[in-house]
């Protein structure tokens, strides 16, 4: 078929015309890219903490999905099942072992601080310079300054009184201080209530949110949305699940283990164990540096026996317990989930470190989801 030479200038002029569409369309989707870049960097602490609440809101609906599988009831009512349980918990640990946590851990505090003054003497001795690393410079500074503030033996006592712009500016600092702490505990308590709540909407009631989730998306890909969205909600309850089981193992077996060996603060240390056990590697690495920071003060006996506890947790944890529970939730190349923690925990601190892996894993679900499901190519399409 040939084209006449009066619709040759239509033709090109629609040429250009969709040409011209074509490269405003990805000017503007390059603009709305880099606009969530900067959203995204500027609001990552708000991000992380609503997505920490989602985690909290999936983990909530997986014990609540578990219980349903045992007692038929409804939703609700398993959720605040769930969620009471969950409180008369944490309110028995605190009960019971609230003084001895805040006693132990003050404990730990300074046994820590002693042994890396007594590491960094160590490596002094040894010609190590250890300056760069900053450590014990608390210590010279407070020693400085009380030199400074004690007055000669020829010295008067009693100086001249200090000026009207000095105690304002005394004043001034103690008012900053204490806004800035107060703030700061402000801050927590807001953080925590905000995670609580969004954990608690978004169990109550899960298929308003996945049907709004699935609204945001185009009608023509609401089915492959479906299935990225429910693939993903699955994934993370299995793995919260599995999780939790595994903190808790590791933190049982840390205390039993420290108490047998006679290592002080074994009650606090159990804990700190379990609760970096949700950060894969780099948590296992600091609770086995504080496990072993602390056992030094018992003596090199202990201390290795409680490196060799450590060890053996870990191994139990790697090569046990996750891949029986997790073989099912998560395979992620241990490299690349070190290489996305690290990357994430220094562009967006301890949130990316913590989260690394649940992000991961939708990044992973997504990528396993159009692999699998690939668009038909243009000629079947046809």
């Amino acid at each position: 078929m040939t084209v006449s030479s009066d619709e040759q200038p239509k033709t090109r002029s629609d040429l250009a015309r969709d040409t011209a569409w074509s490269i405003t369309v990805g000017g503007i989707g390059v603009v709305l890219f880099t606009a969530a870049l900067v959203f995204t960097w500027y609001f990552a602490a708000t991000l992380l903490l609503i997505f920490t609440g989602m985690l909290l809101g999936v983990g909530l609906n997986a014990l609540t999905n578990a219980l349903g599988r045992r007692v038929h009831l409804p939703h609700a009512l398993r959720l605040a099942i769930v969620c009471i349980v969950l409180a008369v918990m944490l309110a028995g640990v605190a009960y019971l072992g609230g003084a001895t946590i805040a006693e132990q851990a003050s404990i730990l505090s300074n046994t820590i601080k002693s042994q890396i003054s007594h590491v960094r003497s160590f490596l002094e001795n040894h010609g190590i310079d250890t300056s760069v690393f900053d450590l014990g410079n608390a210590t010279p500074a407070s020693s400085t300054s009380d030199t400074a503030s004690t007055p000669a033996p020829n010295q008067a006592p009693h100086g001249p009184l200090p000026g009207a712009g000095a105690l304002a500016s005394s004043g001034g600092a103690i008012v900053s201080q204490t806004f800035k702490l107060l703030f700061g505990a402000i801050s927590a308590v807001g953080n925590i209530f905000i995670v609580l709540f969004l954990g608690l909407a978004f169990a109550a009631q899960p298929s308003v949110y996945h049907d709004g989730l699935l609204f945001l998306a185009p009608a023509k890909h609401r089915v492959r949305a479906t299935l990225i969205i429910d693939h993903i909600g699955e994934t993370l309850e299995r793995w919260l699940i599995a999780q939790i089981i595994v903190m808790l193992a590791v933190g049982i077996v840390t205390w039993i283990g420290l108490a047998v060996i006679g290592i002080p603060g074994s009650f606090i240390l159990g804990i700190q164990a379990g609760l970096l056990a949700f950060i894969p590697t780099v948590g296992a690495i600091i609770a086995g540096v504080v496990v072993v920071l602390a056992s030094l003060a018992s003596g090199w006996i202990p201390a290795l026996s409680a490196l060799i506890l450590f060890l053996g947790v870990h191994a139990m944890e790697s090569y046990v317990l996750t891949p029986i529970l997790q073989r099912q939730a998560l395979d992620i190349p241990p490299a690349t989930l070190f290489a996305f923690q690290i990357l994430l925990g220094v562009v967006f601190g301890i949130w990316g470190l913590a989260l690394a892996l649940p992000l991961v894993a939708i990044v992973k679900v997504m990528i396993d989801h159009f692999k699998t499901y690939e668009a038909p190519p243009l000629a079947e399409a046809a």
